[in-house]
């Protein structure tokens, strides 16, 4: 959590400080394969990908609120783990490799701005270390969001 925290201080920026985030979370923790945070667009009604680090990058740059697991996310404020994707039918097929995913929403003043999403190629690779551990840097992220 410390070295999230520094990284996000000693950014230039706030899209340089969130850009580090993504960049130590995938780096210190090797379960984590692909972390990307996705913003909620000017209109509330689309999650657009902003920063990401991972093997390749997903199709989906943009989804629906509502949609798929990242859009389950956004709609219920709750954060989201799915121990088997390929279980779950809100699943948006991304990458053939993935098997487990976490999705943890980034609140600003009670409202979804964005959220954290992480997939694994390990079957329930998430625990709740994990969620309690995003949902804090979740909330170092939200001060960070774009702002219209």
């Amino acid at each position: 959590m410390n070295v999230v925290r520094q990284a996000i201080a000693e950014a230039p920026g706030p899209e340089a400080a969130v850009q580090r985030a993504v960049e130590e979370l995938h780096e210190r923790f090797p379960h984590y394969d692909w972390v990307g945070i996705y913003w909620v667009d000017t209109n509330g009604t689309d999650l657009v990908l902003g920063p990401w680090i991972g093997p390749e990058a997903t199709e989906h740059a943009r989804i629906p609120i509502g949609t798929g697991i990242c859009g389950a996310a956004a709609a219920s404020g709750q954060t989201q783990v799915v121990d088997d994707v390929n279980a779950d039918p809100r699943y948006l097929a991304c990458f053939a490799s993935t098997r487990s995913e976490i999705v943890v929403p980034i609140l600003a003043e009670g409202q979804v701005v964005g959220e954290i999403d992480i997939d694994a190629t390990d079957p329930a690779a998430f625990d709740e270390t994990d969620r309690i551990f995003l949902e804090e840097i979740a909330a170092l992220l939200a001060p960070l969001r774009p702002r219209p």
